[in-house]
Order: structure tokens, then C-alpha cells, then sequence
């Protein structure tokens, strides 16, 4: 009965331990998936603060790239304005720029045509002086022409002067007569008188060169239409050209004698000529006189 006893107690003390040892072994498994568990919160944990400082780094690029856009935008905005500005100042100034080319072409217009009347009237002016002297003279001591602007007669010296003088020949006056009668005709128009010689030098009491002789017999010219022939004065011009403009060579007599000439050039006032330029495309003065 005794042993039966301690049998007992022996079993009930063995599967007392035993429950002890299960207990323990589930709550160390317990622990262990807690102690797992615990590093997956703070691994995931520490995976959000990552995330979270990405998030945050995002949020500042987004910031920044929106500001930039921002500025973008308004600076777009004042560019387009100022496009705007300028464009509509563009406007205005092609528009002046045509109204001016306009004028211009309006004035252009007019010259040329003021030309074209002043080439018809050097045309009739160069007949008129033909016609007058075609009556006993040679093609080939007086020649009549159109030269640009400017109509203009060349007479050979044998005509007007005898060898190395600057008096005018009797036969010579009768010749200016003519002339003079057509530069009354023309009132408006100057005269200029340019005296020509050949190469030969000459050196007297009162001509020291071909530059005295050639100017000695423009003045002559000038006298003559001045006083025998009532040209008014402040109309004329005498030049000497000496011996530096040529028609011929100087080599032979032929060509001398043709070099000593004189020629009388009919040409616009240059009053005239810069009124025509300071004219409005209209005709009036630019000045508003």
C-alpha cells in the first residue's frame, strides 16, 4: 500500500515537471516569435523613416520645381508682354517707314520729272542755238551738244581770237551775238564761259602761262556778253581749263588747233538746283517759306 503511495507521488512529481517543461518551452517559442516580431516592427519602422525621408526629399524637389516653373511662367509672361510692346512699336514704325518711302518715292517722282521737263527744254534750247548758228559757219568750228544736264556750244579759237591773244576778233562778236540771243531766252539759266588751250608754252608782258591765256579769253567772252550784249552779269561765270583737258594730241597742229577752244556752257542756277532738292514731295520749300 505503501509503494502504491509513492508511486504516486513519483508520477504525480514526473508530470508535474513535464507540464512545467511544456509551459516553458511554449512561452520561449512565445518570446522568440515576439522578439521576431519585434525586429520586423522596427525593421518596417526603420523602412517608413526611409521612405519618409524620401517622401520629404520628393515633397522639397516638387517645391523647387514648382517655384521654377512659377518664375518660368511669369518670366514668360513679361517677355510676351515686352514682344508685345515691341511689336506693336514695330507696327508703328514700318508704318512710318512706308508713309516716309511713300514721300520719298512721291518726291522722287517729281524730280524726275522736273528732269525729264529740263531734258526737253536743253533739247529745244540746243536746236534753237544750232538753228542760229548754222547760217556761214562750219560743223567743225562750232559744235552745238547735250551733255547731261547741261546744254552747251564749243567754238574754235580761230574764230574768236588771233594766236596767243585774249582780244576778241570783229567776226567773233557777230558769233556771241548769236549766242547771247538765246542765253536771253533763258533767263533762268547760268553761263559759264571755260577757255582751252594746246600745250604750247607761252610767256608775255601780260600772260604769264596757258593758265593766264585760257582765263584771259573766258573774261573776254564774259566782257563781250556783258557789254555788247546786255547778259546780265551775276549769270556769268569765266574759267580757265589751260591745257589740261585735250580733245586731241598735242603731237600735231591739227590736234593743237583743235584743243584751243572755247566752250559756253547753259547750265541751271544752283540756287535752283538746291531749291528742287529742299522741296517737298508736294513743290513746297521744306522750310515753309
Amino acid at each position: 500500500m505503501r509503494k502504491i503511495l509513492y508511486l504516486t507521488i513519483i508520477t504525480t512529481v514526473l508530470l508535474s515537471s513535464c507540464v512545467s517543461q511544456k509551459k516553458y518551452a511554449d512561452l520561449e517559442a512565445q518570446f522568440n516569435a515576439a522578439q521576431t516580431q519585434l525586429a520586423e516592427a522596427k525593421a518596417k519602422v526603420l523602412e517608413c523613416q526611409v521612405d519618409k525621408d524620401k517622401f520629404a526629399n520628393q515633397v522639397e524637389s516638387l517645391k523647387a520645381q514648382n517655384k521654377f516653373l512659377q518664375d518660368s511662367r511669369e518670366n514668360d509672361i513679361r517677355q510676351i508682354e515686352s514682344l508685345t510692346t515691341l511689336s506693336q512699336s514695330a507696327n508703328s514704325n514700318i508704318k512710318d517707314v512706308v508713309a516716309q518711302l511713300s514721300e520719298k518715292d512721291k518726291y522722287i517722282n517729281g524730280i524726275r520729272g522736273a528732269m525729264s521737263r529740263k531734258d526737253s527744254l536743253n533739247l529745244a534750247l540746243a536746236v534753237n542755238l544750232k538753228s542760229a548758228l548754222s547760217d556761214g559757219i562750219q560743223d567743225e568750228d562750232i559744235i552745238v551738244n547735250v551733255d547731261k544736264t547741261v546744254v552747251y556750244v564749243e567754238i574754235n579759237d580761230k574764230l574768236l581770237f588771233k594766236s596767243g591773244s585774249s582780244v576778241i576778233s570783229s567776226k567773233a562778236k557777230s558769233i556771241l551775238e548769236k549766242v547771247a540771243t538765246v542765253i536771253a531766252s533763258r533767263p533762268e539759266m547760268e553761263v559759264m564761259v571755260e577757255g582751252y588751250t594746246d600745250n604750247k608754252p607761252i610767256s608775255t608782258a601780260t600772260t604769264r602761262d596757258n593758265w593766264d591765256l585760257s582765263t584771259q579769253r573766258a573774261t573776254s567772252v564774259v566782257r563781250v556778253l556783258q557789254n555788247d550784249f546786255n547778259i546780265n552779269p551775276k549769270r556769268l561765270i569765266a574759267a580757265g581749263r589751260s591745257e589740261y583737258l585735250p580733245l586731241a594730241s598735242n603731237d600735231t597742229a591739227e590736234g593743237r588747233a583743235r584743243n584751243r577752244r572755247t566752250r559756253i556752257v547753259i547750265l541751271p542756277k544752283l540756287d535752283q538746283f538746291f531749291d528742287i532738292l529742299e522741296q517737298k514731295p508736294d513743290g513746297t520749300p521744306a522750310s515753309g517759306k
